[in-house]
């Protein structure tokens, strides 16, 4: 077996760890009624709001399942449809309060697990993992697998 065999299935379990620590702790603030897809979204609505085609096209889904996805966060109070500013054909979708606040938490948690990261492995083993990961990996998109 070549070393670093279970390279692909450590950074998959480190993905999946990220994404229920995340979760566990949104829902602990109190956003219970959250899943990760809706997290994916709000990162591409922030900071300026997005089209619903910008948010299908960041999630890799269609156009119907990511309006679907926006009617859900608008019924729950997260996001809201505005008027676009330069395409009176597309509406904007953008952050609620509750939206924000629901970012913040899980802003918090992404803090937090970073730090549990660096208190296991130490700053600079961290560092140099992150560096690596980024000389590697394309930063941008992450797509909820759901």
């Amino acid at each position: 077996m070549p070393a670093n065999a279970d390279l692909p299935l450590l950074l998959l379990a480190a993905a999946a760890e990220i994404t229920q620590t995340v979760n566990a702790r949104v829902a602990a603030a109190g956003f219970t009624d959250i899943r990760p897809a809706h997290g994916f979204a709000f990162v591409r609505m922030a900071p300026d709001g997005a089209t619903i085609g910008e948010i299908a096209e960041h999630l890799g889904v269609t156009k119907q399942a990511a309006s679907q996805l926006v009617d859900e966060l608008v019924t729950k109070g997260y996001a809201d449809r505005n008027p676009h500013p330069r395409d009176a054909r597309a509406r904007l979708i953008t952050l609620t309060e509750r939206g924000w606040a629901c970012t913040r938490a899980a802003d918090a948690a992404l803090a937090e697990f970073t730090k549990n990261w660096s208190d296991a492995l130490g700053a600079t083993a961290l560092n140099q993992v992150s560096r690596a990961l980024g000389r590697v990996v394309t930063p941008g998109r992450v797509r909820p697998s759901w």
